[in-house]
């Protein structure tokens, strides 16, 4: 039997071995990583609220008026008044009738999908949704049918054969955080009303960022009310921490009481919940309009200018512009080299991604200047050409 060090010298010779970076400064367009000044490119705080001054001020008098934990999990004493109030601020900005907070992305999606099906149902998956997606469906007990990535004719012919076994729900992630593009929800729509279906999204990625009202992808693409869970998270675009759902209320009403990721954990903390408040309000303003404007702008710019270059990049538009790479240990060579020059971009491996398809994921902020952008993407073609990647 292969001992745990046995493992773990594996996976350093196979370039799988993961570490972790520590900042040891605000998440803003430039970090302090390691003990070095870098330029930030794989941050998730798209907007730059992680460092705004609503967001911090709001937390700061949330500690002050309402202490640092909640103390208990929502049903027991840890519903306060804050947990209500963003709640009813997330179902007015997505268009709701309510939404409920869980306490990550990733406690949302396997709370939700085992309270939605169970033995007998079946969930209609793509291939390249994020890990907990997964790891919801296989919590729920449901048969779990993957459809290749956006293939909506193998789609269909996938629920037709499963026609008649129980609950049916398609669940996609509306930004694929690897690739960068977005799922087709008008097509997942008429399927999900041809086969009577449950349609859920993980819009983790685009909440905060795409729409005219940075509402996501259900938004941009016209189909809001016709959505039936909503998943968002508020660590990325909103510059805070936690997740929710924007449901109906029967719904909401049926994740109350069956969702065990919801009911089994202490509740988020006071300051957690203002800055979220905070952030929602920014989102829906002038303000929150120009910074969205500003990130997609310099997601183009710097889109463009590594495909002029020569660089493999998956189709998308988003704020997500991954550099495919191919190996593992290609892949960490570029990124070390990059940190040593200032830039850090964390290398993208198994099973994250798949076999073969290993990648730098850049990720762009709307706080990113122009000549932050040109430096990185010097560094970038410079260290791509010596390593062969271009």
């Amino acid at each position: 039997m292969e001992t745990i060090r046995e493992y773990l010298e594996s996976l350093r010779t196979s370039g799988m071995h993961r570490t972790t970076r520590v900042i040891s400064s605000m998440q803003s367009s430039t970090v302090v990583v390691d003990g070095h000044p870098a330029i930030l490119l794989c941050s998730n705080n798209y907007l730059g609220l992680a460092e705004h001054p609503s967001l911090i001020e709001a937390s700061i008098k949330a500690v002050e008026q309402f202490g640092t934990s909640s103390g208990a999990s929502r049903l027991v004493s840890g519903t306060m008044s804050l947990h209500e109030e963003l709640e009813d601020a997330l179902a007015d900005f997505k268009g709701s009738e309510g939404a409920l907070l869980f306490n990550s992305g990733y406690s949302a999606n396997s709370g939700i999908i085992p309270t939605l099906v169970g033995r007998g149902d079946v969930i209609f998956s793509d291939r390249l949704n994020h890990a907990s997606i997964i790891d919801g469906a296989i919590l729920s007990g449901a048969r779990l049918v993957r459809y290749p990535h956006k293939d909506m004719q193998k789609l269909a012919d996938l629920m037709r054969k499963h026609r008649g076994s129980g609950r049916a729900l398609i669940v996609t992630d509306a930004v694929f955080s690897m690739d960068g593009d977005c799922a087709s929800l008008p097509e997942l729509v008429e399927l999900k009303k041809q086969f009577d279906a449950f349609l859920m999204t993980d819009d983790a990625h685009g909440s905060g960022v795409l729409g005219e009202g940075g509402r996501g992808v259900a938004e941009l693409q016209s189909v809001q009310d016709s959505v039936d869970i909503q998943m968002g998270t508020l660590g990325k675009a909103f510059g805070s921490f936690g997740a929710y759902c924007a449901v109906s209320e029967e719904l909401r009403q049926l994740m109350i009481n069956k969702s065990r990721s919801f009911i089994f954990s202490t509740s988020l903390p006071p300051a957690v919940l203002a800055a979220s408040l905070a952030a929602v309000k920014i989102i829906s303003s002038l303000e929150g309009k120009l910074l969205r404007e500003k990130l997609l702008s310099n997601a183009r710019y710097f889109r463009e200018s590594l495909c002029r270059n020569g660089f493999n990049l998956p189709d998308g538009d988003t704020q997500i512009v991954p550099i495919v790479t191919g190996e593992a240990p290609l892949t960490m060579e570029f990124s070390r080299r990059l940190l040593e020059e200032g830039l850090f971009v964390q290398g993208i491996r198994p099973p994250t991604v798949p076999a073969g398809a290993c990648r730098l994921r850049c990720t762009l902020m709307a706080n990113h200047t122009k000549e932050q952008l040109d430096t990185a993407l010097s560094s970038i073609i410079s260290i791509g050409r010596e390593l062969g990647i271009i």
